[in-house]
Order: C-alpha cells, then structure tokens, then sequence
C-alpha cells in the first residue's frame, strides 16, 4: 500500500512539474526564463548598495549587438532579462538561448532570463510599452532591485557596472530619470492628435501601424507630457505603473494605445499627473544620443568622432552604434576595461593581485559584493549630482 501511494504521488508531482514546464508559445522552443542557479553568495559577502534590473530589447537581426552588450552590462549583482521579439527568425532565439544557457557564469549566478513567449514589436506602435511593462511586471516578481533600465541592443555602457552602482548608491531610492517636458511642439500635431492602431496588438503577422482618417482633440482629463523613451525608474514607481492602485496608469495605458510612438510619452504623462510621483522625477534620461536635423525623430548613429564628447557628457550610457564599429571597441579597451568576448572590469570577478587593466572573465565568489569603480564613477557621481540637486530639481520637475 505505502508503495503504491509513493507511486501515484511522484506520478502526480510529475506531472505537476511537467506542466510548469510546458512552453508557453509552443511555434517557439524557447523556453528560458531562469537557468538553474547553482552560485551561493559567501556568508561574509556584503550586498551590493543598489542593485539593477535590465530589459533588453532585441529585433531580427540584433545578435551579435545583443550578446556584445549583454557582456559588456553584466554583473552578478543585477538581473537581466532579454526581449528577442517574436518575428526574429528561429535560428536567432535558438542561438541566443543558447549563449545564455551555456555561458558558465549567467548559468551559475542564474540572473539573465529570457523572455518564454516574446511579443511581436511594431516600429512607432504600444507592444514596445506593452513589452516594457510586461519586463516590468516580470521583474518585479522575479528579484529584489531599486531601479529598472531599459535598453535596446543598439544601445552601450559608457561606465562599468561598479562604476554605475557606486554612483547611485548615495541617491534616493524614489528617485526617476525620465527626461520630459509638456511643450510638445510639432507633436501636437505629429503626436497628440492622431490615432493609430496596431495590429500587432491582434495579429500573428508583422504589420505597420493603422492610420485612422479621423483626428482627435488633446485631452483636458490629464496634461500630456513626452520625452525620451529610455527611463530609469525607481521600484516604487514601478510597481505604481503595475498595479495602479488610483487607475491612473491604466486609463493612460488606455488612451496611449491608439498613440503615435507611446514609449514616448506614457510613462512621462503618468509620473508628471501622479500627486505622488511627480516631485520624484530627475529630468534627463542618462544617455548621450546625438539626432538628426529637426525635428529630432531618428538618432544618429554614433561613431569615433564621437568617442571624447561622449566621454566629456559624463552619462552611463550612449545610443545609437552599428554592428562592430570601431568605437565600440575603444570604449571597451579604454572605459570598460573589457577584452574580446569577456565582461567589464569590476570587483566581482577580479583577483587580489590583479593589474585594472587585466579585465573579466570569470566569476570570483569571494568577492561577491566587492566594488572597484573607477573614472567612470566620478564622471557620474559629477553628473548625477548636479541633476539630483534640489535646484536643479525644483527648477525642472513635470513643467
């Protein structure tokens, strides 16, 4: 009797398991979301001061962007969860599920994810946003972290992550980096007024946008706001967006659906009419980023000539490069301290007798939570606290 209940018990928790397991978009057998996680922090290991959760968004074609910046951003610290979107071709989830299952130390800390079941993304619609907040969500009930970042692959570090968590540590932990403003300009016209659908939202296949003939006046229920679509936002006001607990990060999610280029604006629109969140805004987004001629809708990509300007701009990170380009290798070599195919420099994988110029390859766990920043902290520090002042603050704060 006591074998035949074990029996029919392990088969039931078989079961139960296999169904945990069973991948959630099954045209896709990726199904990564969490490598085993076999690293123990030694228990005379301090923690790191703040931590980071990172999306990373990927299209058909990203790669080898993808697996550079992943390299270059990593830290034992910091969790990590990419976005491949779904019309990316089969080889190229399969190749990035591999190069993160089979990296020694993402498998052996178990803090880079993948996406299971990604969206498709439609240039200029909401699934970017509805991506972000989905990142979000997971993230939020995944791992402990105080800001979340999100980046694109053609996006790259300018300081190393040591260098990035020493000068946030001293910041309050509400605050956010979302550059806004309410002078809309020729997005009124471009931006607020018309109304689009994405059939993305509805649709297995890879479309453009929908154009509805019919405008609309701008709404008098809310102020809107735009800005740069790359945020550094404080857990709490995370969490806000998610679970909305006054509606309104919902009845903007709402309205910002049928809206031109949504990342743009969404979570600038709901932290600037939020009572509580508006006085928590940092006005800049942190990235160094040089436009095309007016009116500033595309980036240019960035070269050598642009090395020392964005050194000087003091900020984390820079968009947008090209594939390999030889800047990208400078700024490994001279501000990351990174070789070929190894991580940034920091004190989580260096040695007692190490030379900073000697750059990361593998994982010490002895010196779990040990930092070595370096220019680049002071660069930022410089940075980050002119923008946190309260001068500066009160001065730009959701005007």
């Amino acid at each position: 009797m006591t074998v035949k209940v074990f029996l029919i018990s392990f088969i039931f928790v078989s079961l139960l398991l296999s169904l945990l397991y069973i991948p959630t978009q099954l045209s896709h057998p990726i199904t990564i979301f969490r490598p085993s996680k076999s690293f123990i922090i030694p228990k005379a290991s301090k923690p790191y001061p703040v931590t980071f959760a990172y999306l990373i968004s990927a299209s058909r074609g990203d790669i080898l962007k993808l697996k550079r910046l992943l390299q270059a951003l990593y830290h034992p610290g910091n969790c990590y969860l990419v976005h491949l979107e779904a019309d990316a071709e089969k080889s190229e989830h399969e190749e990035i599920a591999r190069f993160v299952s089979n990296d020694p130390v993402f498998s052996q800390v178990g803090n880079v994810w993948m996406v299971g079941k990604p969206n498709s993304v439609t240039y200029r619609g909401p699934t970017m946003l509805a991506t972000t907040l989905h990142a979000i969500s997971m993230l939020l009930r995944t791992a402990k972290w105080d800001w979340f970042i999100n980046l694109s692959a053609s996006d790259y570090p300018l300081v190393t992550q040591d260098d990035l968590i020493s000068a946030f540590a001293n910041l309050p932990r509400d605050l956010n980096f979302v550059q806004h403003t309410s002078h809309l300009g020729w997005k009124r016209n471009k931006r607020g007024k018309p109304i689009i659908i994405d059939p993305a939202l509805h649709g297995l296949n890879e479309s453009e946008i929908w154009w509805v003939i019919k405008q609309r006046s701008l709404p008098t229920a809310f102020k809107l706001y735009t800005g740069s679509a790359w945020t550094i936002l404080s857990r709490s006001f995370s969490e806000y967006c998610i679970l909305g607990w006054d509606n309104l990060p919902r009845t903007l999610l709402l309205y910002y659906t049928n809206f031109v280029s949504s990342p743009e604006g969404y979570f600038q629109t709901v932290i600037c009419n939020s009572d509580i969140y508006r006085n928590t805004t940092v006005n800049h987004d942190l990235h160094y980023i040089t436009w095309d001629n007016p009116p500033k809708q595309h980036p240019r990509s960035l070269g050598i000539r642009d090395y020392r300007r964005m050194v000087l701009s003091n900020r984390p990170f820079a968009r947008k490069f090209k594939e390999n380009v030889r800047v990208l290798d400078k700024i490994d070599r001279e501000l990351l301290k990174r070789g070929r195919g190894q991580f940034a420099y920091g004190g989580w994988c260096s040695k007692e007798n190490d030379d900073v110029r000697i750059t990361c390859s593998g994982l010490q766990s002895e010196n779990f939570g040990v930092l070595k920043p370096g220019a680049g902290a002071r660069r930022l520090i410089t940075l980050v606290t002119k923008l946190s002042s309260a001068q500066n603050l009160n001065k730009r704060q959701c005007k």
